[in-house]
């Protein structure tokens, strides 16, 4: 590869982000690409101390503005120790998520402005923005009972439905603000079929710079 790729995942609850994001890194890596795997809140150990902090269901009264400024924080921690060295390498890195939830989740969700957790989050980040975004877009019904399924709700999945329509609204934005990256994917299907689609895009976007 002539650089390393950055690569997000991108959706509102229950779209299926971490078991499609997990799967095509195994399946990119039996394909010989130089990939790794990461996840936001989290990825390195002091980013996994924020998010247990975040996505704790006792931390109801955590402040909006307080909540995008420890997503910022964990995120630039992640970017430095984990994502900025891997790019070096020329590898590509799959996230799951990054600054387009706090765009939609706090910017939005939280009516903090887009604009002002745009701002927060570029102090984190220096510039460094995704390639490309895997934006896998689900009907709420469909999400929330994939959500409900799975028990043990964090923090943010126990929201109310208000919430999270107020979230797939902010994804709605972030999508127009950023529509040369992103690549959306039915979320509604099965497992398999949205593992298939997603694959089809992802060879499309890496193979300009294998």
């Amino acid at each position: 590869m002539n650089k390393g790729l950055f690569i997000t995942f991108e959706g509102n609850d229950g779209s299926g982000k971490t078991t499609i994001s997990k799967n095509i890194y195994e399946k990119l890596k039996k394909m010989g690409y130089p990939v790794i795997y990461t996840r936001e809140p989290g990825g390195i150990d002091i980013a996994e101390q924020i998010r247990h902090i975040i996505l704790d269901p006792a931390n109801t009264a955590m402040d909006g503005r307080c909540e995008a400024l420890l997503y910022a924080a964990s995120r630039r921690q992640h970017l430095v120790e984990k994502v900025l060295p891997a790019l070096e390498k020329k590898q590509i890195v799959l996230c799951d998520r990054f600054l387009d939830s706090s765009l939609a989740y706090q910017g939005v969700a939280r009516g903090i402005g887009v604009d002002e957790v745009y701002g927060i989050n570029e102090f984190a980040i220096e510039g460094c923005m995704p390639d490309a975004t895997i934006y896998l877009d689900v009907s709420l019904e469909v999400g929330l009972a994939r959500v409900a399924s799975r028990g043990n709700l964090d923090r943010m999945d126990q929201e109310s439905m208000d919430f999270h329509q107020a979230v797939a609204k902010g994804y709605a934005i972030v999508r127009e603000k950023f529509a040369q990256r992103m690549h959306v994917v039915n979320a509604d299907q099965e497992v398999e079929k949205v593992l298939a689609d997603t694959l089809k895009v992802l060879e499309e976007i890496v193979q300009p710079y294998v």
